[in-house]
């Protein structure tokens, strides 16, 4: 089963948020075979911690205006979550993203394809 086309829109919303604050490498992953609790990870890179933060509060702003409140949200700069339940969005700094490099633990998850442009 795919993740739902709610959730999807759901995702391109964080993205969105993600990239108005200049976050990079913005992947969706759709975890519906892998996990019985969230449909789609999203994962983002800040430059830096307070970038980490500032997406952090975009992505929440943005999805509070359409109703959306994350059931919580873990950390703090450099690896920010936050948990929307069927939608989970991991804002990382590049060093926090290289360690635990969450692209390759769930290599074999499909990519959705997100409308968003990145800064260079």
């Amino acid at each position: 089963m795919a993740a739902s086309n709610q959730v999807k829109a759901l995702a391109q919303k964080a993205a969105e948020a993600v990239s108005e604050k200049l976050g990079t490498d913005i992947i969706a992953l759709d975890m519906t075979d892998q996990m019985l609790l969230s449909e789609v990870f999203l994962i983002a890179t800040a430059q830096n911690e307070q970038q980490a933060d500032a997406i952090a509060d975009e992505v929440f702003k943005r999805l509070s205006e359409i109703g959306e409140k994350p059931i919580r949200k873990e950390g703090k700069g450099a690896w920010i979550l936050l948990d929307y339940s069927d939608l989970v969005v991991h804002i990382q700094t590049q060093e926090l993203r290289n360690f635990y490099m969450l692209d390759r633990l769930w290599n074999d998850c499909p990519r959705i394809e997100l409308q968003v442009s990145e800064a260079r």
